[in-house]
Formats: C-alpha cells, sequence, structure tokens
C-alpha cells in the first residue's frame, strides 16, 4: 500500500511541475512579467518530464490516469493561485476526471503496490 500512496503522490508532484512550468510562460506571455520568468518554468516542465519517467505503467496509461489529477490539481491551483474558488462544475468534472483515472489503474493496484 505504500507504493500506491507513493505513486499518488508521484502524480501530484508531477502535476505541480507541469503546472508551474506552464504558469511561468502565462506569466511571461499574457502578464507581460520578465523572460526571467521562463529559466525557472523550462527547469519545472523539464522535471515534469523526467517525473513521468518513474511512474510504473506503461506510459500512455501513465498519461491517461495522470490526466485526473491534472486537473484536479489544476482547480486546486485556481483557488491558491489564482484566488479563484471552483464552482461545483468544476469539482465535479474532477470528480469524473480522478474516476477515470482510478478506473484505469484499478487493475493495476497490485502491480503498483508490489513494487
Amino acid at each position: 500500500m505504500k507504493s500506491l500512496y507513493t505513486s499518488i503522490g508521484l502524480f501530484v508532484v508531477t502535476a505541480a511541475a507541469e503546472i508551474f512550468g506552464c504558469y511561468t510562460f502565462y506569466l511571461w506571455l499574457t502578464l507581460k512579467r520578465s523572460p526571467l520568468w521562463l529559466i525557472p518554468g523550462v527547469v519545472s516542465l523539464a522535471l515534469f518530464a523526467w517525473l513521468l519517467t518513474f511512474h510504473p505503467t506503461a506510459a500512455g496509461r501513465t498519461y491517461a490516469a495522470y490526466g485526473g489529477v491534472y486537473i484536479a490539481a489544476s482547480l486546486a491551483w485556481l483557488k491558491w493561485v489564482d484566488r479563484q474558488s471552483p464552482d461545483r462544475w468544476d469539482f465535479l468534472g474532477a470528480l469524473v476526471c480522478l474516476t477515470g483515472a482510478a478506473i484505469i489503474l484499478w487493475p493495476r493496484i497490485k502491480t503498483i503496490t508490489a513494487n
């Protein structure tokens, strides 16, 4: 079970790296912040890509399941960074996506927890 929690934590850290990396480009392009923001952004996106290699399932399956976690993490970003409250439709959409991710991973949980 410890590996399952490690995998979930890895999904969350991976999502944070991707969201932060993309956000730095948003700061530069949309909010006209300094191009120096691109330095941590590129590092964060490289970290994101590297972290994806640690997930214990096939790449395509990892990306599919990761999508649900990414959506939920994006809503957390909306709340804590953008200072906007997700509405009930945001929560429902995230729940549907996380359910999809769980369905994808469910038959593999035994494999994940064995690693």
